[in-house]
């Protein structure tokens, strides 16, 4: 499975967006109404949510990651709830990193499994009741799932690329936005503006005269060593590939060559061989990011590749570290008030 934002969604609205503006009007109404009105089950545990504002990447899944690391450091058992892009399984499902395939519970879910319990399924609820009763988490963190409504959210981080903010500005058809943004901003508890750029900078305002804080981070190499001064061809299947071969850059790497594909892309044998093939010719080093190379570690692939790729691991990093335990705090304190509300 693959999806793909059309590109007119991140440029200046034109006649595509006018002629589709209908269709935003009902579809923004309906995300509205489902937002404000939606029957949230309450689960037994505090529930911190990233999500965003629009469809595509914006960095949810490292901060999602980086979130988790701190509730262990704060002596908590954190566990994720994901709905699993792309995954197969009917009924709700515990992520085996060891072995389970992206195709079976997506590729977010995979890299999320490397550092926490995940339970992968629509149905949030459930999941959350997998992962506390089962697996003794006492702090959940939902990647996406914003929007949804299904469960009550403690704190909803939403995280907004800088770079490409919130497209045109306008709802799915017409644009890459879930629901109008005053719609989204009552149920949002912060805003996270990821990395560099003055694309966002409309909707932090917006956040600020809402009253909602607004923090910063960006994302950084895990090990930048590896990469620097090396020739590569990098290849990506995620929302915004140009972020990726950027962070490459900015390892000291060099992009020789670029290849980018739809998010979440499952690759066909013959590209992968295409590159394989591209990559010895030119004498190139095979770098992807490590989103690409989960949904690429249990599939079929060209004898060698395996062997020739090289993965650019990533991490948030946020401006003030004390961020994530002020995030963590305000989750537990929302939880609490919950609990005693009934």
């Amino acid at each position: 499975m693959t999806s793909e934002a059309p590109p007119f969604w991140w440029e200046k609205p034109d006649w595509r967006v006018f002629a589709l503006s209908p269709a935003s009007a009902v579809y923004g109404l309906v995300a509205g109404r489902r937002l404000r009105h939606a029957p949230r089950e309450k689960v037994a545990a505090p529930v911190l949510c990233v999500g965003n504002l629009t469809v595509g990447g914006s960095g949810k899944t490292p901060v999602a990651i980086a979130l988790a690391k701190q509730a262990r450091r704060m002596q908590l058992t954190p566990g994720f709830l994901s709905r699993g892009h792309g995954g197969s399984f009917a009924k709700p499902h515990v992520v085996d990193a060891h072995h389970d395939a992206a195709k079976h519970v997506g590729d977010e879910p995979l890299l999320l499994a490397e550092h926490a319990p995940v339970a992968v399924t629509a149905n949030r609820a459930t999941g959350a009741k997998l992962l506390i009763e089962g697996h003794g988490c006492d702090f959940l963190i939902m990647d996406d799932g914003f929007q949804s409504a299904r469960i009550h959210i403690d704190y909803a981080l939403v995280v907004v690329d800088a770079r490409f903010g919130v497209g045109n500005g306008r709802v799915i058809p017409g644009g890459p936005l879930r629901a109008k943004i005053v719609d989204q901003l009552v149920f949002t508890s912060g805003l996270l503006k990821m990395g560099e750029g003055a694309a966002a900078d409309g909707v932090v305002r917006q956040a600020a005269r809402a009253g909602r804080p607004i923090f910063l981070a960006h994302v950084e190499p895990a090990d930048p060593s590896r990469f620097a001064g090396g020739r590569f061809l990098a290849f990506a299947g995620i929302g915004h590939p140009e972020k990726f071969f950027d962070t490459l850059r900015g390892a000291g790497g060099e992009v020789a060559q670029s290849r980018a594909f739809p998010d979440h892309h499952f690759y066909a044998q013959d590209e992968l061989a295409d590159l394989l093939t591209l990559a010895r010719q030119e004498g190139l080093r095979l770098v992807t990011t490590a989103k690409d190379a989960a949904r690429l570690r249990h599939g079929e692939v060209p004898a060698g590749f395996l062997d020739q790729l090289d993965v650019l691991d990533i991490e948030a990093v946020f401006e003030l570290s004390h961020v994530p335990a002020r995030i963590i705090d305000e989750t537990l304190d929302a939880w609490r008030q919950r609990k005693m509300r009934g």
